[in-house]
């Protein structure tokens, strides 16, 4: 289970830094927070998941799917604030919206 766990460790270290460089690379607001959030999610999922694998304990399992769980359901309502925060902002048209 050992490296199983980090397997996922190292498979979530590099979408979290594949992420961050999204956030540099991408032009308008609502990319960044898509890169930001989505692939952030998956990152920190595989990496709880991997740190669980590698303990083991029977408590660490249950707070890695709280941890989980915790990431999941907020996640989507950030990912949401930020989209209206740009939109108040100015920082992108209705015009932009619309052709999503």
């Amino acid at each position: 289970m050992t490296s199983v766990g980090l397997i996922l460790l190292s498979f979530g270290v590099v979408i979290l830094v594949v992420s961050s460089l999204g956030l540099f690379v991408f032009k308008d607001a609502l990319s960044r927070q898509h890169a930001a959030t989505k692939s952030g999610s998956l990152g920190v999922v595989a990496i709880v998941f991997g740190a669980v694998l590698i303990d083991g304990g029977s408590g660490w399992w249950v707070r890695g799917l709280i941890i989980i769980a915790f990431v999941w359901l907020t996640m989507p309502v950030a990912s949401h604030v930020l989209a209206r925060a740009a939109l108040k902002a100015k920082q992108l048209d209705r015009n932009d919206i619309e052709t999503f």
